[in-house]
């Protein structure tokens, strides 16, 4: 249990109000909202006359059940010069989610870019749509690069507003009393949404692969009906991946408050797959955007996708292990 708890707790205890609290300490009931809330703790002086109010021990209100992780946490980091407050690790989360529904629209629309194209391919194929070769290109090409304009609309502004936090994940630093029981609550909470999540997304890929190998098969491998299935499987794609991003976004915010996973103090200190990774993607993107445009391979160069993602994981599991040793 955390102050924000122990507040609450003991004022209900005692048959108070927040505005009747907040008259006994001299503060506003704001005040003690954000204290419940755990988006301010309280001073010194504050947490005094709590404890005589509350009759309890001051220890009491200030151990929480991190309280030994936290020091051993503290003894390994060492003082670094960067504090994290309370009101800094909210003001983050409240940012991270943000910045977690524009990434986790734009990935998709990335993913989706082809879909119109193989759409209007698939049509003209079965005779609904009545268009040369060229003009299905031409339009299919220009809501391709609509789509990815408006990825980079979302992903150019979020990325500036995002760079202000990069530090969270290249330095060490400290935390005030009550962030890391706060965010580990919060992180706890959002558990089953990032299990639904993942689950649904892998549902969602399985449904995609499966639609396409039964209609496929049930058209007697009709052009059209397979260059159809395969937009819709990107469709598929596009929305587990929207799930998986966001997901992993938030989960990852609460890793770099705790500094744990892939932002613990030894994994900062090793910057490599920093470098690695926009190389390596950059390189993926370029690869399916050439096998696309050059070879007329919208139909199946998503594959891109699933190999990189694995590939990607081979990599940086080799390269930790070569950092380690």
């Amino acid at each position: 249990m955390i102050l924000a708890d122990k507040i609450i707790d003991e004022r209900k205890k005692n048959g108070w109000s927040q505005e009747e609290l907040a008259d006994r300490l001299g503060v506003s009931r704001q005040a003690v909202s954000k204290w419940e809330s755990a988006q301010s703790v309280p001073d010194l002086q504050r947490i005094l006359e709590m404890s005589r109010l509350f009759g309890v021990s001051t220890d009491y209100l200030l151990k929480d059940e991190e309280g030994v992780r936290i020091q051993e946490d503290y003894d390994e980091v060492g003082r670094t010069g960067r504090m994290v407050s309370l009101e800094d690790a909210n003001e983050f989360l409240i940012h991270n989610e943000k910045f977690s529904k524009k990434i986790a629209i734009g990935v998709p629309i990335c993913v989706a870019c082809p879909v119109p194209l193989l759409l209007l391919h698939a049509a003209q194929k079965l005779g609904w749509l009545s268009l040369s070769d060229n003009a299905v290109a031409a339009l299919g090409v220009t809501l391709l690069f609509v789509f990815i304009a408006s990825a980079l609309a979302l992903f150019i502004p979020a990325g500036i507003a995002n760079s202000r936090y990069s530090w969270l994940e290249k330095e060490s630093f400290d935390t005030a009393y009550g962030v890391n029981g706060m965010v580990r609550e919060r992180a706890e909470r959002f558990r089953s949404r990032f299990v639904t999540s993942i689950t649904v997304g892998v549902l969602l890929i399985i449904f995609g692969v499966t639609a396409l190998v039964l209609a496929t098969f049930l058209s007697n491998e009709n052009e059209g009906v397979a260059i159809g299935m395969a937009g819709f499987l990107l469709i598929t794609i596009a929305a587990a991946v929207h799930l998986f991003v966001s997901a992993g976004i938030i989960q990852s915010g609460f890793q770099k408050l705790l500094q744990e996973g892939d932002f613990t103090k030894a994994k900062k200190d090793h910057s490599l797959m920093n470098l690695i990774a926009p190389v390596y993607w950059l390189t993926m993107t370029a690869a399916f955007l050439f096998w696309g445009f050059v070879f007329d391979g919208w139909g199946i160069s998503w594959v891109i996708w699933p190999i990189a993602g694995v590939v990607f994981a081979i990599i940086a599991a080799v390269v930790h292990y070569a950092e380690e040793k």
